[in-house]
């Protein structure tokens, strides 16, 4: 994919916040993905852990997104929200389905593969490198109000207006042309 191609990211459309730190043990910011986040392959959300999130925090929202992917509207691999404002660190395989490391009370809503949990990079052969940006959200209220029925724009749409932060680490995941 060429430089040309890429797409936004879907905070380019919300109004600024304060920024503040995510780190990972699994994800290098600019780096290829390791084969864990990979959907043929680990199929395991990342390790995240953040600090430093802005004065107003009542809670946290968590998304992975490809906005690389050949849709037309990008692809949510994973949306996990009312992580409450005490808890900084989700360990590697929280995105499970069976919320093991999440805390009671986050929600996860369908990504775009119709499942409620954290689903890889799965990028079509030979369409060049794709981003997966994964993003955690400081939230000014505990609850942030839609449901597990959410679809992952409405869960967007709301961060818009109750974000009062946002990390971001990207990593890169590419499947080289089939010969």
């Amino acid at each position: 994919m060429s430089e040309l191609r890429r797409r936004p990211l879907p905070h380019d459309f919300h109004p600024p916040v304060a920024s503040f730190t995510v780190l990972s043990d699994d994800v290098a910011d600019g780096g290829r993905l390791a084969d864990a986040q990979v959907f043929a392959a680990g199929n395991v959300s990342p390790h995240l852990r953040w600090a430093d999130a802005p004065e107003g925090t009542r809670s946290f929202a968590v998304t992975c997104y490809d906005p690389d992917a050949p849709t037309g509207s990008g692809f949510w691999h994973w949306v996990v929200f009312n992580i409450p404002a005490e808890v900084s660190e989700l360990p590697a395989g929280a995105g499970s389905g069976e919320k093991r490391g999440l805390p009671a009370g986050a929600v996860h809503v369908r990504n775009d593969y119709g499942t409620r949990d954290f689903g890889g990079a799965a990028p079509p052969a030979g369409d060049g490198p794709h981003r997966y940006v994964f993003t955690v959200y400081a939230v000014d209220t505990d609850q942030l109000g839609p449901d597990e029925n959410a679809t992952p724009a409405q869960v967007g749409f709301m961060l818009r207006f109750h974000a009062v932060g946002r990390a971001q680490l990207i990593g890169e995941y590419e499947v080289p042309a089939e010969d």
